[in-house]
This record gives C-alpha cells, sequence and structure tokens, in this order.
C-alpha cells in the first residue's frame, strides 16, 4: 500500500543486499507476518557460488538466479545495487552512471515493472555521486548504511539514512516498541536494513528476526510497505 495514500502516520520498510539464497527464508518469514520489503540486487552477479568469511565461519553468498529472479521477489520490490557491486565514491561519474542504469535496465526486463529505487553499494556515497544518480538516472531514491535511530522523515531520498541495521537487535527491538506505542502527529517511516546471509552468523538470528517481526507486525495505524510505496 502507498503510504501517503494510507491515511497512516506510521509505516514500516525493509530493505536487504545483493540477492543471496537466504532471501528465499527471509521472504516466508515476511509473508507470513504481512510485511513488505525491497531487495537491492547486482544484476552482474546473478547465478554466482561463493562463500564469505564473516564471524570465523564460511558463510554461503550463493545468488538467485535470474530466471528466478521475478518469482522470488514477487509481492516485494527488486531495486538497483548496481552491476557489480564498486564502491561509486571512488569510480567516474561515466562509470557510476553505468553501473545504476545498466543494473535497472537489466532488472526491468527480469521483472517487468519500472525500477526506481536503489541501494549504495557498502553504503558508500556523498554529495555528488547523489546528484550524478539523480541527474542521470531513472532512478529516485537510494540508501546508505548510515543508522538514524529515528523515525523522522528526510529531504534528501537520494542519501536516504535507514532507521536501523538489522544485526543491531536490542536497538531494533526498543526503536520497534517505540514506534508501535507512538502515535505520532506527521510521518513516520522505521526502515530497517541488512542483507539475508547474515542471519547465517548465528543459529539465534533467525529467531530474533521473527520475535522482531510479531512485535512490529499487524498493528492497523502502521502500512506495511516497500521501500518505494513508503519514500516516493
Amino acid at each position: 500500500m502507498d503510504f501517503k495514500n494510507s491515511g497512516k502516520l506510521k509505516a514500516v520498510t525493509f530493505s536487504y543486499d545483493d540477492a543471496v539464497v537466504q532471501d528465499v527464508q527471509l521472504i516466508e518469514l515476511l509473508n507470513k507476518y504481512g510485511l513488505k520489503c525491497t531487495f537491492n540486487l547486482n544484476s552482474g552477479f546473478l547465478g554466482g557460488s561463493n562463500f564469505l568469511d564473516r564471524v570465523g565461519k564460511r558463510i554461503c553468498h550463493y545468488k538467485i538466479k535470474a530466471e528466478d529472479v521475478k518469482y522470488v521477489y514477487e509481492g516485494h520490490e527488486v531495486a538497483v545495487h548496481t552491476v557489480t557491486h564498486p564502491l561509486l565514491t571512488e569510480i567516474s561519474d561515466s562509470d557510476i552512471i553505468y553501473q545504476v542504469e545498466e543494473d535497472r535496465k537489466r532488472l526491468e526486463e527480469l521483472v517487468g515493472y519500472d525500477i526506481v529505487g536503489m541501494a549504495y553499494p557498502c553504503g558508500r556515497a556523498n554529495k555528488h555521486v547523489a546528484n550524478v544518480i539523480r541527474d542521470n538516472t531513472a532512478v529516485k531514491y537510494c540508501r546508505t548504511i548510515q543508522s538514524t535511530h529515528n523515525f523522522d522523515e528526510q529531504k534528501n531520498l537520494y542519501l536516504f539514512d535507514p532507521s536501523v541495521y538489522h544485526l543491531d537487535f536490542d536497538n531494533m527491538m526498543d526503536l520497534g516498541k517505540q514506534f508501535v506505542e507512538s502515535k505520532p502527529e506527521k510521518p513516520q517511516i522505521f526502515y530497517i536494513w541488512g542483507h539475508a546471509f547474515e542471519m547465517d552468523y548465528d543459529s539465534k538470528n533467525w529467531v530474533k528476526l521473527e520475535e522482531f517481526f510479531e512485535l512490529i507486525a499487524n498493528h492497523d495505524d502502521i502500512c506495511y510497505c516497500t521501500n518505494k510505496e513508503a519514500l516516493l
């Protein structure tokens, strides 16, 4: 549901990166609780298979196949994460435009609808990069990884900061309780971001995430929406 036309003053939205196979389990949980998410995909890596060394473990970082993207992410939003995940602050303007627009076009072919959102690779961005994207691409909002720990509206949607990182469980739960109990007089957006593969760092992570979903879901005064529906 579109937040601005929902008649509500509170919105919850999620954003996950990299198109990893763990997204399938995440989507099952999101759907169970009626929550919406935006998934930011690197079209150049779809179908890839590799592992990451994290927290002293080998973590699966296999990617969703291109032909499965439309089916896997049905009911949620697919958005840009660039073709090959470069740090946009370290490449030329023309390369920034290519990485963003080529990713957007490839993903649009897979899902069959207009793509207007984006998450910066590694969250790396500045005003110059944001302005290049604003002035030369069809993207209308871009997410960083700098947590605000609040729900306030933001003026610059090309440098949009999330509320909290999903592995920051204590803060996420505290913010969730605050959000559920709040009676705002102006629009508030609770925006959570992360990577689904990070759930595999600890077997308790999936349990903790579901506890948060149980807390935040099924409130009549909250609009549950994708990033596009929340921000635009």
